[in-house]
């Protein structure tokens, strides 16, 4: 049986949680594609590579995700907190295809966090 986009995802984001990237893979099709403003990488290795950037440049975000689904199609807007960096401006599409995740675009900008002092 095949899961729906919301199952699908519902599942990716546990699987982030793991922050383990064969795990979180294991949710897009072999053929994927992950779109990010650097270029395109392919397959389940480059979502690997994306993911793995990402979750590098937010170690233990505190995430906030706005999601909107369009039959097979997710777009969420999100941010994400750092102790030493912010996305205010995160917005993602995904495309689902036989339970699994075939294509993922990702734009955000990370900006420095500034501290105050009293």
């Amino acid at each position: 049986m095949t899961r729906t986009p919301q199952e699908v995802f519902a599942d990716h984001g546990k699987r982030l949680g793991t922050g383990d990237l064969n795990v979180i893979a294991g949710n897009y099709t072999e053929d994927a594609v992950f779109v990010t403003a650097e270029g395109t990488l392919t397959g389940r290795q480059g979502v690997r590579e994306g993911i793995g950037r990402l979750l590098s440049d937010l170690p233990d975000a505190d995430w906030q995700l706005t999601p909107q689904f369009a039959v097979n199609v997710l777009f969420p807007q999100w941010t994400a907190t750092t102790a030493t960096h912010v996305v205010t401006d995160g917005v993602d599409t995904f495309v689902f295809r036989d339970g699994r995740i075939s294509a993922q675009t990702v734009h955000c900008t990370l900006t420095p966090r500034t501290t105050r002092t009293a």
